[in-house]
């Protein structure tokens, strides 16, 4: 029986394991060359974002909970970086950039919001 109490209520976790699975179908077209390189990259970024917040919530103490998901929202900066690098080597395409950046904005808005409601709380 699944507690009340779980990250996977969280709207940014939900959103961020969305935006992971695009982030995986995107980058199936990159060059096969890049596989262990940005492609990588990325997938390790943005599977970050929603482990990160997955795991402060299980830690004990908002302190630790503040710290992982502040590692989220850098994973997600690093992503946002990375998809544009993807963008000027021509590995996606302009519209496919542009839905990706704005959903990371979107994901970036929420949990930049969610991190100061858990730091208002623990102060």
């Amino acid at each position: 029986m699944e507690s009340n109490h779980t990250y996977r209520k969280l709207i940014v976790w939900q959103k961020s394991m969305a935006f992971v699975t695009k982030i995986y179908n995107e980058t199936k077209s990159f060059p096969s060359e890049e596989l262990y390189a940005l492609t990588s990259q990325i997938k390790r970024s943005a599977t970050s974002i929603p482990s990160n917040i997955a795991e402060g919530y299980g830690r004990e103490g908002q302190k630790d909970y503040l710290r992982f998901l502040n590692i989220g929202l850098s994973s997600l900066f690093e992503l946002q970086t990375q998809i544009e690098i993807a963008f000027n080597l021509n590995f996606l395409s302009e519209h496919v950039f542009k839905e990706l950046y704005e959903d990371s904005r979107e994901i970036e808005r929420m949990l930049t919001s969610f991190i100061n409601k858990v730091n208002l709380k623990s102060k």
